[in-house]
Formats: structure tokens, sequence, C-alpha cells
């Protein structure tokens, strides 16, 4: 072994060697066990949510592959349709300056599948970088040929069921991209809005209770009123009650609109009269069925006021009864120029009553980046209300189970109010729905036209033209744990590893994503007795990785971290660079760079994967978000070096020894029958953690016995024995032997978490171990063996610790030097005490650093000591001799002098009213903090003096 840790020349060619091997294939023996990674952005690249999901799902994986399991780790992509498309749009018109339209459907495609073949696989390479296990031959993409005829299939199959139809409805719009998209693709911002409070007159001379020939309503949307089919009252309400099935005469278009009752209209809010919109806004658009009132669209798809409005009934009929004419003044104009046009005219009118701030949220296209437009337009949609109904019941009778619990009521509130889905978008990108329409609009649902007219007994002459719409991309990847494994097709595959597992993802695509699966998975996937499937066992949630502060990581805000400069490192310049390069703004750009540097003055040193998975693992509390240490990270990193550095010490005094691999006496020392009781709670602690999903426990309990126990205290243990002259050779041997095994046993319990290191390892002690394999991953997962636990060898070595870590403590306590050997005393001490003293002073002269050992019996005085307690036996250190008293005391008093001085000014600052009250709440909290400390390490000092002095 090399005498450093390096992890990047360890890692880039043992993942070339496992690919190349096969080594994450299924073995095909033992029962199934799979997980489906979900299907990140073929656009996107690496962050720390993936890490982070990922580091979670290859432990699972070569846990579940350690322990003999027929396991599949199922890796893809999914086509991303909007991102993609933008993705390939920009690039047009960068390099050849033309659109879409210009190259026309079929050649834009061709160039997306170029762009794809030369760069959609970044992410792919990347989790080859975080050790990813995953079976690449089978790598899928959710538009390759495969995938193609799923949806196909799933579309036609539910159409045919009554589960999708087409309709008229209202939908989130995106005026740049054209396209409807889902709730997932909104972001929501809080922004000071303003309400607009207009005076709308009533009609035939009618007056309120209070004598008004008018009612006022507020809007934030001035522009729609010239949609409004109505004004919407509460029954209840005393000053309007009256009036319901009366009539306003809609300022600037003319149109007289009822004035109808519904609880919409909340008595205590605004002026209690609501102007309902039914074509554009979704509370109006419920109101209006309720209510029986039509819809009038008055915007084009750009976001413009319509030449002439669409007029249609409740149902999405077309309605020729309705005007359609808009003032002409407006046509044309853009939505929020139309705006403040109307707004003026009105206020010219004497109908504008005043105009507030008003803390509102606004939705934006995640994409598009503009504001999104509720629009009525004829989409597809899927019957979610039926499709629900057993994925709610798979959950209800524990077929499928969240983890952490809690998940399950989000899951519920949601799935049983659930509205049906709308599964269209006006894309190019994408699975193009397999609807034909013929000159007089019937639709006719196959996978191609000439089926089409077989299906439906038309003429071979019918023409038929395809829908131009492509599906949802959450439609294809809901196909995701049965699609990647054959079907529609019945394959080998399929029948073995579905359902699946375990799914690993984050709470904000329970709706989206999770609970589609759930969906389209039970309604078209049955078993042998045609009850519907799960597609998984259980949904395991993670929390979301925040940064230091606990803000969520944006490029916005410039507190993204690369999950690959925490493994390779990355230099300060081109940090900055890379978050706040394609910043528009110079002054955010120059904040984000100053916050950068002084959080990383000298860059981000390079980590290993090891080290960034160990620490995702050990901050994986089920449910919470995390937030970013990067200070854990360098812990981590210091983890993995003392691992290192203890197969070193094994290899060194192991390498070309007997270790007993070949038979042999073995005899074992009390340090030998400790650490392998030790480890026998290990094994059976990591496998209960890993098996409940406390990645965090498993990685704490490996990190404390590794670190503390194996490395602290019995590397320490078998120096005694295996450099003792006097020494046996069987107590050589058995010390050898334990060194090798227990270290073999700690690899392969580390190794789902740390992949690299322990491969490293495990190959240069393997032969020591006396074990055979060309592969750690493919090794047996530890299995405690509660035989093998000795607790009194336990109790034995947690007595002998005592004694030497008191004696450490009055070491410190007392300046004196480690090197120097100490005469202690043993007072007050049981039979069991003195019985335990004789059998080990090897190891406490070793490991105490000690000349000798006193038993002191009852009434024998002992001289001026410095006393620790191991049980209610006395560890004494006599004094005399042993410090310079006098310069002691001097540099003692000089220290708690400097101490006082500073804690009285703290004090003094905390005692001030005026900057407790004016100080941010986490400067007062972190002043304190430091006088806390300052008064405990005072309070020590003056102790340690007390003794010195009494000398």
């Amino acid at each position: 072994m090399d005498t450093t840790y390096q992890p990047h020349e360890i890692e880039k060619s043992w993942y070339k060697t496992w690919e190349d091997k096969g080594y994450f294939a299924p073995s095909g023996e033992g029962e199934a066990y799979s997980i489906m990674i979900p299907p990140p952005n073929v656009t996107g690249s690496l962050h720390m949510g993936h890490a982070f999901q990922h580091t979670i799902m290859d432990a699972l994986t070569r846990y579940q592959r350690m322990k003999g399991k027929n396991t599949l780790w199922q890796v893809g992509t999914d086509h991303a349709g909007i991102a993609t498309q933008m993705v390939v749009e920009r690039k047009l018109a960068a390099e050849e300056q033309k659109t879409r339209h210009d190259l026309g459907r079929e050649a834009f495609i061709e160039k997306i599948w170029e762009w794809k073949e030369e760069s959609g696989g970044t992410i792919t390479n990347q989790m080859r970088r975080l050790g990813n296990s995953v079976d690449w031959p089978t790598e899928r993409f959710t538009m390759d040929s495969g995938f193609y005829n799923a949806v196909q299939e799933a579309f036609i199959s539910m159409y045919d069921d009554g589960l999708i139809y087409r309709g008229k409805r209202l939908v989130n719009w995106d005026p740049k991209l054209h396209t409807a998209i889902s709730d997932l693709e909104v972001e929501n911002r809080e922004v000071m809005g303003k309400m607009w409070y207009l005076r709308y007159p009533l009609a035939d001379g009618v007056k309120t209770a209070a004598g008004d020939d008018f009612l006022v309503v507020g809007t934030t949307r001035p522009e729609t009123m010239l949609g409004d089919t109505g004004v919407a009252v509460n029954a209840e309400d005393d000053r309007y009650k009256d009036l319901i099935g009366k009539f306003i005469t809609l300022p600037l278009v003319g149109r007289r609109i009822p004035i109808v009752a519904d609880e919409h209209a909340d008595m205590e809010k605004g002026t209690g009269c609501v102007k309902i919109t039914p074509a554009h806004d979704f509370n109006d658009n419920e109101v209006g069925k309720r209510c029986q009132l039509p819809m009038i669209n008055i915007l084009t798809l750009n976001g413009d006021i319509r030449d002439a409005a669409q007029t249609f009934n409740t149902d999405g009929s077309e309605n020729n009864e309705l005007d359609k004419t808009l003032p002409e003044k407006y046509q044309g104009m853009e939505r929020f120029a139309a705006r403040k046009a109307i707004v003026a005219d009105m206020e010219e009118a004497g109908l504008l009553v005043k105009i507030e701030e008003n803390a509102m949220t606004i939705p934006y296209g995640d994409r598009g980046g503009v504001v999104i437009e509720p629009m009525l337009t004829d989409q597809w949609f899927a019957d979610a209300k039926t499709l629900a109904k057993p994925a709610i019941e798979a959950v209800e009778n524990g077929d499928i189970q969240f983890v952490p619990k809690q998940y399950e009521n989000m899951y519920f509130a949601w799935m049983r109010d659930i509205q049906d889905w709308c599964i269209s978008r006006q894309l190019w990108w994408g699975h193009r729905i397999p609807a034909f329409y013929d000159n007089d609009g019937n639709v006719y649902v196959a996978k191609d036209a000439d089926t089409a007219r077989e299906k439906y007994g038309l003429d071979l002459e019918t023409e038929l033209r395809q829908d131009d719409d492509v599906l949802d991309t959450w439609f294809s990847s809901g196909l995701w744990t049965f699609g990647t494994l054959g079907w529609p097709e019945n394959t080998q595959r399929l029948q073995t590893f579905h359902p699946t597992d375990v799914l690993v993802t984050g709470f904000d695509i329970i709706f989206f994503w999770v609970a589609r699966m759930m969906m389209m998975t039970m309604h078209l996937i049955k078993d042998d007795e045609g009850k519907p499937q799960i597609p998984f066992k259980t949904v395991y949630v993670t929390g979301l990785i925040r940064d230091e502060n606990g803000d969520k990581m944006s490029k916005s805000k410039g507190n993204v971290l690369d999950p690959l400069d925490m493994i390779d490192g990355i230099d300060l310049p081109t940090l900055m660079e890379k978050r706040t390069g394609n910043m528009m703004q110079p002054q955010l750009a120059e904040k984000i760079g100053k916050r950068t540097e002084k959080q990383f003055p000298e860059g981000i040193a390079a980590h290993g994967t090891d080290a960034l998975r160990f620490t995702l693992a050990a901050l994986a509390s089920t449910g919470r978000d995390i937030n970013w240490d990067i200070k854990r990270l360098e812990g981590y990193r210091n983890f993995c070096n003392k691992i290192w550095n203890a197969a070193r010490y094994v290899q060194m005094n192991a390498e070309g020894e007997d270790c007993g691999q070949n038979g042999g006496d073995l005899e074992l020392s009390l340090a030998d029958r400790w650490i392998a009781s030790q480890l026998q709670r290990v094994e059976a602690d990591v496998t209960k953690h890993l098996d409940e999903y406390r990645f965090d426990l498993a990685a704490k309990t490996l990190y404390d016995f590794v670190w503390n126990e194996y490395c602290g205290w019995y590397l320490e243990l078998s120096k005694p024995v295996l450099w003792d002259d006097n020494a046996s050779e069987a107590a050589k041997r058995g010390t050898r032997h334990t060194l090798v095994r227990a270290l073999e046993v700690i690899l392969r319990l580390t190794h789902p978490i740390m992949p690299y290191i322990t491969e490293e390892i495990w190959h240069s002690i393997k032969d020591l171990a006396g074990v055979e394999g060309d592969t750690i991953m493919l090794q047996g997962y530890p299995i405690a063996d509660e035989t093998k636990i000795d607790a009194a060898a336990e109790a034995d070595i947690e007595w002998l610790k005592g004694v030497i870590t008191g004696v450490r403590n009055i070491r410190g306590e007392m300046g004196i030097s480690p090197a120097k050997e100490l005469d202690i005393l043993i007072q007050n001490g049981s039979a069991d005490d003195k019985v335990r003293l004789e059998a080990n002073q090897a190891f406490l002269a070793k490991l105490a650093s000690l000349a000798s050992v006193t038993w002191l019996n009852e009434g024998d005085e002992a001289p001026m000591s410095a006393v620790q307690l191991v049980g209610e036996m006395q560890v004494l250190v006599p004094m005399a001799g042993l410090i310079n008293k006098d310069a002691e005391l001097a540099r003692l008093k000089k220290e708690m002098d400097k101490l006082e001085k500073e804690s009285g000014r703290l004090a003094g600052k905390l005692s001030n009213d005026k900057f407790v009250a004016n100080a941010p709440e986490a400067v007062v909290a972190k002043e304190r903090e430091k006088l806390s400390e300052l008064q405990a390490s005072l309070a020590q000092l003056t102790e340690q003096y007390g003794k010195i002095e009494a000398l």
C-alpha cells in the first residue's frame, strides 16, 4: 500500500475494473432485489441532491448484493421534454440563427437526437464518478424504441378503458414556450403586487341594501375583466343577498352578467363581491361550473388580447349565443400593457375606487421564466380519481410503505382530493400522442394511421392526421418500474424484478411522479390472479440538501455546490467563475463572489468520492432536510486516512508473518477477545440500521467503532503482544489473526457506503485473512454471531480503558509529558480490580507509560496526588517532583487573568440592554456562547490551580 491515501487514482481504476468485469449485473442467483433509479434529465448534470440519493441507492444495492441477492439497480435517463427542446433551440439559434419552425418538426427532432448522442451522456458519466453500481448494459432512455412501444400501449389501453379523454379545460399555460405545464414546473414567487378595486354598475336600476347602484370588486388582474361572466356574493351576506339573480353591466365591454351565490365569496374578505372569470382563473372556473356560467377566453396563446373572444359553455362545447366582441382598443395588446390601459380607462370613467399594495404569489414557468397564465385549451386528460383508488388502498393496507411514515399523510391528502391529470404538452420533443383525426375532427386512438383505420372500420382512403401534441414526461416516467423491464412484453426480467423493492426519492415529487407511477402501474400491471401489482414495496423519502445556512441551493443565490468539486477539488477563481459567470446583475455577482471568497478562501480541497458518500450517509436522518457542512466532509476525509493508516499498520505487522490463515494454534489476548466481541455487536447494529434505512446511524456506528475502538484502542493494545520478545508464537499469531480478520470484516461492513477505499485495502489483506475472491463487492456481508460475544472480556477492557484514560487525563490537566513514565497508586480497589491489575500489567505499562503500579491496601496512606475514579476505585498519580510548582502556578495565574478579563468584557457587553435589543439574535447568541465557554475554561483552570497549590 502507498504511504498516503490518494483517492483519485484508486477510484478511477477500480470503477473501470468493476464495470468491465460486469460485477454490477444481476447474478441470476438468490432472491431478487431491485431499485429503479429516478431517471435524471438527459440535459442535466449531477447536483448534491443526486449525490445524496444515489449514495443511498448504491449503499442499498451493494448491501443487498453482498447478502447474496439477485440484485438489479436499473439505470436510465428521462428525455425531459421542455428542458431538452429549449437546449437544442438555443443551440440552433446560436449556431445557425434558425428556429425550430425553420427546420420543421422532423428535422428539428433529428437535431435533438444528434445533440443527445454528442452531449446527453454528461450525467451518466458523473454517476460513474460517484461509484454507482448500476447495470449499465441495460441502461434505458424514456424515448428509446422499447419505451416508445410501452408508452403507446399504455395510452391506447387507458383510452380504450375510458381512463383517458380529450376536453377543453383550464391549464397552466406558458405564453413563451406555448405549452401547458404541470404544477411542478410552476415556480410560485412571493411578490408585493397590487389590488385594484373596481366599481361594477348594477343593471336595470337595481340598488344595494346601502342604496348604491354599483358593486365593488377587487382584482389583481384587471385585464381579465374582459372575460368576466358573473359576480359572486355569499348567500348569507345581508348586504348583497337580495341582489342574487340580478345583473351587472360589465364596464368597458357592456356585457350583462349575473350576480350569483357562491361560498367562494368571503363575507369577511375584501368587499365580499368577487368577479368571476371562468376561462382565466382556476378558482373562478370551479365557481363557473357550480353556477353554470359560460367561459369567455380573451387571450391568445401568446398572452395577448384576442381580436374576438372565444366563448364556451361549462362543458367546454362552443357557445354561439354570447357576443364575442372585445373592445377594439385592446385588441392585440400584450396582457400587461392591456392591464395598464384598462386601469387607466376605468379611472377615467370614475370606476376605479382605490389601489392597495398586496402581498401575493405569482406563478412563473420554471423554464420559460414568464408569468404563467391559466388558459382554456383543448388537452388530453387522465381520469386520476379512478386511477387513484387502488393506489390509495395499496398504502392503506400496507402493501406500499412510506419511510418516514408521516409522508403517508401528505400522500393521502393529495390523492383523496386529486384532480384529473393533463397529460398533453404542446411540444415537438416527446412521445407524440397516438391519436388521429379525420377531416370532420373525429378522433381515433391507435399506434398508427393504418391500425386506426382497421381498428375503427374506416375506409382505407380516409385521410387521417396525427395529433401534434406530445405526452407529459411524467406520463412516460410513470411507466418506469415496468417499462424498463420490457413491458408490454412479459419478459423474464419483468417477472423477476417487478415489483421493485424500494424507491428513493424526494418529498417534492411524491405527487408528480411517485403517485403517478403507483396509479399507472396498478392499472396496467396485474399479477397471475389479476390483482393490481404495485411498482415498489417501500418509498424512502429523503430531505433536501441545503447550504450551510439552511437555504435552498440555487444558481440565483450563488450557493450551489457541485459534488464533483467536493470529490476532485476546485480552486477559488474557478469556483467564483462557476457561481457568478453567467449572472446578468454585476452587483449580485460581486456579492456572491465575496461570500464565496469568505467561505472558501483557498477553494475546495479534493476529498474523494468515499468521503463525500460517507458524509451524505452520516447526514441522512430520515426525512429531514440537510444543512451541508463541509467541515463534516473534511472530518470524514480524515476518517478515510485513519482507515488507510490502520490498514498499513496491519499490513506492516502481518505481511510475511503467520496470521493463522493456514491453521495453527491461536492464543487470543484479552484485547483480541474484546475486539472480536465488539465486532459482533457492530455487525448486528449496522445491519439493523441499514434494514431500517437509518444510514446516519449506520455511519455513526461504523465511525465510532473504527475510529475509537479498533484504531484508538485495539491497534494500541496489539503492540504489547506483537512487540514483546517474550510473547509466545501462538499469542502473536492470535493477535495478527485478529488484526487482519477484524479489518477484513470492517471493510466488508463499510463497503456499501465507501466502496473504493474498502476494495483497495481488501485486496492488500485478503490473502492474509485467508479470503478468496476477485472483489469485495461480491463477498458476503458480515453476519453477527452472538456466541462470539464475550461479556467478561468487554468488562475487563472497559476497566483497563478507564485506568489508562484516567492517567492520560491527569497528564493533560497537569501538563505532564506523555513520554514521562509515571509511578501510580491504586486505592479503594476491589478483589476483581486487583485480579484485573495483575493480569494487565503489560497493557497498562505500555499504553499509560507507567514505571510502576502500587496497590494500596486499606489503611495505607497516600501522598498528595491527582485522582481519577474508575468506578469506586481511585487511580492516583503522586505529584511531588513531577512539576515545578511555582512555575506552573504562575503560568496558570497568567492564563486565568486573561480569561477573567475577556469574560468580564463579554459580561459587560451582554448586560448592556441596548446591545441585546439591537444586535441580531444570532450575534447575541454567539456572544453568550463565547462567555459560557470562557467561564467553563476559567472554572477548569481554577480547579487545576487549587490542586497544584495544595501539593
